[in-house]
This record gives structure tokens, sequence and C-alpha cells, in this order.
């Protein structure tokens, strides 16, 4: 059986890297799963707790909640922005993570890369959205999780092609897809 994985990437800027991390995850994952990035987070308003209700709810936010309910996991690649994750990103979580206690991340097994131009890579954006996705009761894969520091050295044109890199991204995709299963309770 395939694998789902949604994959979402927390920068909506043009060429960004987090993004190419992604592509590289869709590039480098495993036999037997499959990558599908969510290409909606511009799309995604901020949140008004007025409107949402099934009958008002923005067609974003409504996909972005299917995606994430179709799928057997989610990876979430984000930039570091001041020390923590980017609004669009916080934004899409918060619609997703309603109602309290039985959103679709409740159990949901959720894996974390970013990407920065730093030597400390996302370190600190990652410590925060582990934070946040615990608040939603996702299941957060107990993994270091991808830091890819000095960033603009490890692409070119948009792809990642440092090589120990792609290693720690296959090695990292191998250890969420077993995650997922024992979650599953296979």
């Amino acid at each position: 059986m395939q694998m789902r994985v949604m994959g979402i990437a927390g920068s909506i800027r043009r060429g960004s890297f987090n993004r190419a991390l992604l592509d590289a995850a869709v590039e480098l994952m495993p036999e037997g799963m499959e990558v599908a990035p969510w290409d909606r987070l511009r799309e995604v308003p901020f949140y008004d707790a007025a409107l949402d209700t099934d009958e008002l709810r923005p067609e974003p936010v409504a996909d972005l909640k299917r995606a994430i309910a179709e799928a057997d996991g989610l990876l979430i690649v984000t930039p570091e922005y001041n020390y923590s994750i980017p609004g669009v990103l916080k934004n899409a979580i918060d619609w997703a993570s309603r109602p309290g206690y039985k959103s679709v991340f409740v159990g949901k097994p959720v894996a974390i890369m970013g990407a920065s131009g730093s030597m400390m890579g996302t370190a600190r954006a990652q410590i925060h959205l582990r934070e946040i996705m615990y608040a939603t009761l996702a299941r957060v894969m107990p993994h270091p999780g991808v830091l890819v520091n000095q960033a603009p050295q490890k692409f070119e044109d948009g792809r990642l092609v440092d090589e120990p890199t792609r290693t720690v991204v296959a090695s990292f995709l191998r250890d969420f897809q077993t995650y997922v299963r024992q979650m599953q309770g296979g």
C-alpha cells in the first residue's frame, strides 16, 4: 500500500530553499511513499473564527484540511524567521487545528525539516514548530529533524545538490515512513 505524505513548505518566496528542500523530498522519498506538496499556502486568508464554519470556511482552507485528513503523514518544511516559523505557516496551522481536540491534526504523524542560510539552519524554528504541533495533538516524530544550514552552498538552480545532505534527507524520509507505519499500528 502506497503511503501518502502531504508536504508543505512554510515559505511562499519564489526560489525558496525550503520549497526546494520539499522538492528534494519528493525526489528522494523511499519506495512505497508518495510525497505530495500542497502549494496553496499563499491563498489561505488570515484566520477568522467567524468564518470557520462549514458554510463559510474559505475554499483554500477547506482544501488544506481535506489534504491533511487524507494524508497518512505530514511533512512540514519551514524556514526560520526571527527565531520562529513564518506567519503564513502559523496561520495555516491555526486554521487546520480547529476544532480543538478534534482537528485533522489529532494523531497525525508529522515530520519537520528546514533550510536556512545561517549556520544553525532552522533549529529554533523547528523547536517552536514542535511546540505548536504538540498543541494540536499531532504526533511529531521524535527525531532531531533535518536542519540544512548554509543553504546557498547546498542548492543550485532550485535543486538540492549537496550529496551528504541528500543522504540525510533520504534517511530521514525512511525513518518517517517507519514512524508512520508504527503510528498506524503496522
